[in-house]
């Protein structure tokens, strides 16, 4: 098992240097967010590559179908040669809050479904390298000549980790199909009524879905050797339903515990707490 926190609220600066408590404290991962308009994500993680040595860096989450995938291809290499190949990028469609909604409109959960498939996969072949071209519904893209950038560190590319969603309710499930082709699940079980919509993800519902994800690839001739199952937890606060002790979700498939501590505020105190909490390690 690896160990990851998301780092919820702080500066650019205040990452940087809460990355570095970070990786002194034996921390595998910290992530940071993206907002529509806010704190530039890939800006704030390429401060903190400069400032460590060893922990992975990466986003939980990256709204990816409304980004331009040559756009968020370019960003994610320049960052993983900038960090010497410790990157990650974290996918899912998005929530919908007033900070999106103020500046574009929404799709629709399909539209963004869509999209989303095509942004990683121009994502994917352009990390190839030369020549690609793509056709889709939403991005195309031709063979490039002129200033082609160099490759990225990781090969073929930095690895993608999609939010994969089950819902019982229904036979086939796209949203575990998406997370089966690439590198990662971040698990997700759909709420049983309107009055409780959130995840219900307890560790025998997160065995049958990494039993699900097995067989998905399987089908596509695929192990799920090496293939990362990420659990966000609150060992602290109250931020969710996820809580230790972490063996019995390794042992229901997870390879990584992500520490969520959404609870805590947007102040100088809640600052203060993060520091502490990174301080004292993962729960190993």
């Amino acid at each position: 098992m690896k160990f990851g926190a998301v780092i919820t609220y702080a500066t650019e600066r205040e990452f940087t240097e809460l990355a570095l408590v970070a990786e002194d404290a034996g921390w595998d991962q910290v992530f940071t967010w993206e907002a529509v308009w806010g704190q530039d994500a890939w800006v704030t993680l390429g401060a903190a590559a400069m400032a460590t040595e060893r922990i992975r860096l990466g986003t939980l989450l990256t709204p990816a179908a409304r980004h331009r995938p040559w756009d968020l291809a370019s960003r994610v290499a320049s960052l993983d040669r900038l960090s010497g190949g410790r990157v990650t990028l974290g996918v899912g469609l998005g929530a919908l809050h007033g900070n999106w909604l103020a500046f574009e409109a929404d799709e629709g959960r399909a539209v963004r479904a869509r999209k989303l498939d095509e942004v990683l996969d121009v994502y994917a072949g352009l990390m190839g390298g030369q020549p690609f071209s793509y056709t889709g519904e939403y991005f195309s893209a031709s063979p490039v000549t002129e200033l082609v950038p160099p490759p990225p560190v990781q090969t073929p590319h930095p690895p993608v980790w999609c939010v994969g969603l089950m819902v019982h309710s229904r036979s086939r499930q796209r949203s575990l199909e998406r997370a089966a082709r690439w590198q990662g699940v971040f698990p997700a079980i759909a709420g049983g009524s309107l009055e409780n919509p959130g995840s219900q993800l307890t560790p025998p519902a997160l065995r049958e879905l990494v039993e699900r994800l097995g067989a998905l690839r399987a089908e596509a001739g695929q192990t799920m050797q090496g293939y990362d199952v990420v659990v966000e937890g609150d060992s602290h606060g109250e931020f969710g339903t996820v809580r230790p002790p972490v063996e019995q979700w390794a042992d229901a498939g997870a390879t990584w515990w992500v520490e969520s501590w959404w609870d805590l505020p947007d102040s100088p105190e809640g600052r203060a707490e993060l520091r502490r909490r990174l301080e004292l390690g993962p729960p190993r």
